[in-house]
């Protein structure tokens, strides 16, 4: 099969194609423990294991942060925590909390009066298709089952922690 209308770029392209191909590929990747590495040395004296398939990324803390595992804020099983701290983290915990009931519940009486006891206002664009409204009317429904869910969540969350003195 020959093509009669190509254009004279078209081989140029392709050998641009092949000529970058080998750029694209990544060396062979090998995870020892939580880090990576590509040099097949380190990666036998270490006994790490060659990663199959898919690229990895790995991005590094920021200087002067932790690296992810090797920090310890809650005490060691065995451990006490002081009553003043604990005391803190509580009273932390529920005003966290209080503050995402407070919006959950902002947000459930906005959905309230919007849907309208099943009967929200209809809009411009539901004039003609009525499958539209009912569409909205059925996710409205669904969105404050999920919110009446979500404030129940919260408050057994909310009976959990000590009240602050």
């Amino acid at each position: 099969m020959t093509l009669k209308y190509a254009s004279p770029l078209v081989p140029f392209a392709l050998a641009a194609l092949v000529a970058a191909g080998p750029s694209f590929s990544q060396d062979r990747i090998y995870r020892c423990g939580n880090e990576y590495t590509n040099n097949a040395n380190t990666a036998k004296t270490r006994d790490c294991k060659l990663i199959e398939g898919g690229n990895v990324t790995v991005i590094e803390a920021p200087k002067g942060a932790p690296a992810a595992g090797r920090v310890v804020t809650a005490p060691q099983a065995g451990q006490r925590v002081e009553a003043s701290d604990q005391r803190a983290r509580d009273n932390e915990a529920r005003s966290i909390l209080e503050s995402e009931l407070k919006k959950a519940e902002t947000r459930r009486a906005e959905l309230a009066k919007e849907f309208n006891g099943g009967e929200p206002e209809r809009r411009g664009d539901e004039a003609r298709n009525y499958q539209k409204y009912i569409d909205r009317v059925a996710e409205l429904k669904a969105n404050l089952a999920r919110l009446d869910s979500d404030i129940a969540g919260i408050r057994r969350e909310l009976s959990r922690v000590p009240a602050s003195k």
